[in-house]
């Protein structure tokens, strides 16, 4: 790879003429991000230059993935655990394209990421050079137009710091999302004025506190007058999650979760019914048809396939109340008595305001100290769950191979408190969601805005999401234990990201339910009655696969076990830890709801 003497001398001088690359870090360190995620090559030299430059003096530094998608997976799970901006990068070509499936997911789920591509030299547009993805080739630009909020290529010099800049703040503009700049290699290595922003960027993104005083008068009318409210509260509520559940408490409204914003309250509270949609709870799902719920209030939450499946809201509508800092969301739901748009933090604490000045009608009597309900060591938690699981004898079976949801009901048994589980797209969702409680013991109070216990990515539902975005929460989390539930399918697509935790040091515990099998696909011909074809995988020991990466591997066939192994001491250590979990294969995942979805579609 020829680098030309303009880089030569910038390294030799020390960059004492920036590049348009350390501008670009100028602004990323000046919203204080650390990471960029991302794969170097030729045509994106320029910005690992400037990288390098921007390591030695303590700013972002560089995360090597082993493929570009991965790269986006973690900077997805960066922005989700930290509320810092993800940012990914690549090369031209077939670097770029292969971003385009964790880009696509970052844009279903509305994460804000800055992607950048490099492009091959402007004045070679159209001449075949190598890799060339302008718009006289593969166009890139093109491509991520449909799945970014915002995707252009930088042209001219005069361009990049108001591009950037609108770049980034179309990220964080409702709806959230990717964003795409794609930056020729000429004019990436030319110099700049200045490495450092004219701009306030910070002060730019700062969002009021939106606020409608008559919308929220409305509706603390309604939270008043009603008699037995239910809340269902999605993953958007995690920045007033705690006012919510002070809120709830003083209501003695019953808490039901969508999918996705499971994990922002404990399975232990009191009012907790459990998780609706997708491998959800009975319980928590008859809640939304029973007549005796006179007011349902929707917080925060998509109400997608994932989380409305078997209910149809347009059914209830005298009944709901939506409650959304996002417009995207609203419009998913315009069928309601009562909308209200704002930023939920702020709603909140003027809702308890309000009551804490009038007083609550009904609330529900807790012993708590500090917001966490005492007397609920882990042997008795699980008395306390208000919700019902599917086949709770195969919950408790001593069966072996083991049981998924034995091994699931352990998880939170061998694991510390405060572990971040993420779980893959498949069966590895299905049953998490489902059989996966963590012994959260919060039931009220502030909280980490970012403090949810569990984390998926649905919608586009990428498999092999989890592997990267785990590595992306250990950077943004140094201080949790984290957990990465995936199955082996996903392993063979993107298991080569481990050696990211092994070169960054990072006590991540791959948690490998091995089936020899897509298994959500196998289940899922047999159910539906379909050709049983294209869904077996060859036995693999996942186990030696850690081990010939010198990670630790350990193979699991029993809860012993699993019971058996100091699993708290796998995060005292530099470097992660594969447990090869040999599941049952004749146990099918808790998707029936998703089956009958297909069945009615065909």
């Amino acid at each position: 790879m020829t680098v030309c003497k303009e880089t030569q001398q910038n390294q030799a001088e020390g960059a004492a003429t920036p590049e348009y690359g350390d501008l670009l870090l100028g602004y990323l360190e000046q919203l204080g991000i650390e990471y960029v995620f991302g794969i170097p090559g030729g045509a994106i030299e320029p910005l690992y230059n400037a990288l390098a430059r921007s390591e030695r003096r303590g700013g972002p530094r560089a995360i090597t993935a082993r493929h570009e998608t991965g790269s986006a997976f973690m900077a997805d799970g960066y922005w989700r655990n930290s509320g810092k901006l993800g940012v990914c990068c690549s090369t031209t070509g077939p670097g770029a394209t292969n971003l385009l499936t964790g880009v696509a997911s970052a844009y279903e789920n509305n994460i804000p990421m800055l992607v950048i591509t490099a492009q091959t030299a402007l004045a070679s547009f159209g001449s075949g050079t190598l890799q060339e993805s302008s718009c006289t080739g593969v166009n890139t630009v093109g491509l991520f137009n449909h799945c970014c909020r915002y995707s252009t290529l930088v042209s001219h010099p005069e361009q990049f710091e108001r591009k950037l800049i609108k770049a980034i703040m179309t990220a964080f503009a409702e709806p959230m999302g990717p964003v795409h700049l794609s930056i020729p290699i000429d004019l990436m290595r030319t110099t700049s004025a200045s490495a450092t922003p004219s701009v306030d960027l910070p002060n730019l993104l700062r969002k009021p506190g939106l606020f409608d005083s008559d919308a929220v008068g409305r509706l603390y009318s309604e939270l008043k007058q009603a008699k037995k409210p239910l809340f269902v509260i999605g993953d958007d509520a995690s920045e007033a999650i705690g006012l919510i559940l002070s809120l709830a408490v003083g209501l003695n409204a019953q808490l039901v979760v969508t999918p996705h914003g499971k994990g922002l309250i404990s399975p232990y509270h009191p009012l907790f019914r459990g998780v609706i949609g997708f491998s959800g709870h009975q319980s928590a799902q008859s809640l939304l048809t029973d007549p005796s719920i006179d007011s349902v209030f929707i917080i925060g939450a998509q109400l997608n396939e994932w989380a409305s499946q078997g209910w149809e809201p347009q059914n209830h509508k005298q009944r709901i109340i939506d409650i959304e800092a996002s417009e995207s969301n609203l419009t998913k739901l315009p069928m309601a008595a009562l909308h209200v748009r704002g930023r939920l933090e702020t709603i909140f604490e003027s809702l308890l305001k309000r009551f804490d000045k009038n007083g609550f009608n009904q609330p529900l009597k807790l012993i708590t100290t500090n917001g966490i309900a005492v007397d609920t060591t882990a042997e008795k938690l699980e008395k306390l769950k208000q919700f019902t699981l599917d086949d709770e004898d195969k919950y408790r079976s001593d069966a072996i191979p083991i049981k998924p949801q034995r091994l699931m009901r352990e998880l939170p048994n061998v694991f510390p408190p405060n572990t971040h589980y993420l779980a893959d797209a498949g069966a590895s969702f299905s049953w998490a969601t489902h059989y996966l409680h963590p012994h959260d013991r919060r039931i009220r109070g502030r909280r980490d805005a970012k403090g949810g216990l569990f984390r998926a990515s649905l919608n586009f539902a990428s498999m092999g999401w989890a592997i990267g975005s785990a590595i992306g929460t250990a950077l943004a989390r140094p201080d949790k234990p984290v957990v990465c539930i995936t199955g082996d399918g996903s392993l063979l697509m993107s298991g080569q990201e481990i050696t990211v935790a092994i070169e960054e040091q990072l006590p991540v515990v791959f948690v490998i339910l091995n089936d020899s099998a897509y298994g959500m696909v196998k289940h899922g011909q047999r159910m539906t009655g379909g050709e049983a074809i294209a869904a077996n995988l060859p036995p693999i020991n996942f186990a030696a696969f850690a081990e010939s990466m010198d990670v630790e591997g350990h193979i699991i066939y029993s809860a012993d076990d699993l019971l058996n192994l100091d699993c708290y001491a796998f995060f005292n250590k530099q470097g992660p830890t594969l447990l090869d979990v040999r599941i049952d294969k004749e146990e099918a995942a808790p998707f029936g709801m998703r089956i009958k979805t297909l069945t009615n579609d065909l």
